[in-house]
């Protein structure tokens, strides 16, 4: 089949296909030697389905590309996949309790502007400008790391 089919029965873009192909997460395709258009089978589609899912647990590119070889040697065993499930979910623990801080303090700026008055006025951007006037003495400010 070719990119355009593999993308609209795996429900992702072309540029998805090619991209996970470039970085590894994808077998290469083949090429069509009259037109040189990439032609891909039934294991390129398991693939990228299994790919999607791993991106859609919120995966690395890494862990994905340890799961996929861990997948192509069924005899291995699979300590090192619940590992990486394990230190996964570690992750998305820490980053549940960044977001509720986040959530916390977004909710608490809410409170300082509870009816609509001028800019000039406004608490929010007030409490703002405190919070940048608080950064130059060294009070950390929070914020989700790596979320920009």
């Amino acid at each position: 089949m070719k990119i355009g089919e593999l993308a609209k029965i795996a429900k992702c873009t072309v540029e998805t296909i090619r991209y996970y192909e470039k970085v590894g997460l994808l077998p290469a395709s083949n090429r069509d030697n009259i037109n040189n258009y990439r032609r891909y089978n039934k294991n390129h589609l398991e693939c990228l389905t299994f790919v999607r899912h791993c991106r859609a647990l919120a995966m690395s590119h890494e862990e994905i590309l340890v799961l996929l070889q861990a997948r192509n040697q069924p005899e291995q065993k699979c300590d090192s996949i619940n590992q990486l499930i394990d230190d996964h979910l570690l992750h998305v623990t820490v980053r549940i309790k960044e977001l509720q801080n986040l959530e916390a303090q977004l909710l608490k700026l809410r409170q300082q502007c509870l009816s609509p008055t001028s800019s000039e006025h406004c608490g929010i951007l007030q409490d703002l400008e405190l919070a940048i006037e608080d950064s130059g003495t060294g009070t950390k400010l929070s914020h989700v790391t790596g979320s920009h």
